[in-house]
């Protein structure tokens, strides 16, 4: 426990961190991998070149600062990251690690102003946020172990190809024995390894209900891991982890709308596909800018012929309705939504969202904490 005057001294760094705190974790990430390169591995760089990780960062010390007497109640808001974690594999021996580098750019940025107390105050602070940390991961790496007999990074074949759209595929992957179940609405981690012998990690969701025999993942062309997955051949080998997320389908009969734009739609799929299987109303927005290359027009149709409505939007060659949904559609929503797509679509329709804001849920492709700084309204 920490004790009454560290908690203040903490608490009394939230201005400072609201000024600072971008350029303390920029800085923290150039010490992290000048002192530790191996953590190039595990640690998007594509993220770093766009300062997104730092963001994301900065949006973790900053709500830590001003719960640290409270840290439990922000589990919620951490939820996808310790998912994310986990599929990342990230271990207790990599806290300490990080902890030091943190205060060393906290010194850096802040030079006299980062006093000896501030210091011993931040070193315990960070202790108890680790500990948090490592023991909520702790429950998810157990779950996989117990649940689904899967731990670490495993070698799956690619089974089949399909090409979806112009730079969008569907890959499927098997072993020789079961996979792991998972959650409509969760991905898996992919890891390759380039030319010049650095690992990339890229969460890809999965396209269907959960299937123990095969795992299906759609993937858009616009990176190193995707550029590799474009260019594999049926019978080629991956890594991946199990399957991870904390966006799923909540568990009632309701109704459920779904709002998806672009590759966004990869989660959709599957969770369409569950609550049809368990007898759930399903409305599907499917956003796209060009008709022509709309993905998974054959799962959708599936869909379509198992009860689902799905409506369709493009920019050019409307099917249903023309660019994105419209505002009035969105406030007239009453059932659990759940929205995937580019991050100006999802901070669309959270502004037009009218409904209570716990029926609201979303996924972004990149780091949520970042996302949740640059969000008027929490998830």
């Amino acid at each position: 426990m920490l004790s009454t005057s560290t908690i203040q001294i903490v608490q009394s760094t939230v201005p400072v961190l609201a000024s600072h705190g971008a350029a303390i974790t920029k800085v923290f990430y150039q010490r992290l991998f000048q002192a530790h390169p191996e953590l190039k591995h595990v640690f998007n760089q594509s993220n770093q070149r766009s300062d997104r990780q730092s963001q994301a960062l900065a949006t973790a010390v900053y709500a830590a600062a001003a719960h640290i007497d409270q840290l439990e109640t922000l589990k919620p808001v951490l939820l996808p990251v310790l998912h994310k974690h986990r599929s990342l594999q990230i271990k207790p021996e990599m806290y300490p690690i990080v902890g030091h580098e943190l205060l060393g750019a906290m010194q850096d940025v802040l030079g006299e102003a980062a006093t000896p107390d501030i210091l011993r105050a931040w070193g315990e602070a960070y202790g108890e946020i680790a500990n948090l940390f490592i023991t909520l991961e702790a429950e998810l790496y157990a779950q996989d172990e117990q649940a689904k007999g899967f731990s670490g990074y495993q070698t799956v074949e690619i089974s089949d190809v399909e090409e979806q759209a112009d730079g969008i595929r569907a890959l499927t992957f098997h072993t020789d024995g079961p996979l792991p179940a998972y959650r409509a609405g969760q991905y898996i981690t992919v890891r390759i390894q380039d030319k010049d012998g650095l690992w990339h990690n890229r969460q890809y969701s999965l396209t269907t209900a959960s299937n123990i025999e095969t795992y299906t993942i759609g993937v858009k062309r616009e990176g190193i891991v995707s550029d590799y997955l474009h260019a594999a051949q049926v019978g080629d080998t991956v890594f991946i982890s199990a399957p991870a997320g904390a966006f799923t389908l909540d568990a009632s009969d309701e109704p459920v709308v779904l709002i998806a734009g672009g590759i966004g739609i990869t989660p959709m799929l599957a969770m369409a596909d569950e609550a049809l299987a368990a007898g759930r109303q399903v409305t599907l927005h499917h956003a796209v800018q060009d008709e022509r290359n709309r993905p998974f027009n054959e799962q959708l149709a599936l869909l379509e012929q198992r009860g689902a409505r799905v409506i369709r939007y493009a920019e050019h060659q409307a099917m249903d309705q023309a660019g994105r949904l419209p505002k009035d559609v969105i406030a007239g929503i009453t059932d659990s939504t759940y929205v995937c797509g580019p991050e100006a679509m999802i901070q669309y329709v959270i502004e037009h969202f009218t409904a209570s804001p716990d029926k609201l849920h979303y996924e972004i492709f990149g780091p949520t904490l970042a996302f949740a700084a640059e969000t008027p309204v929490a998830q």
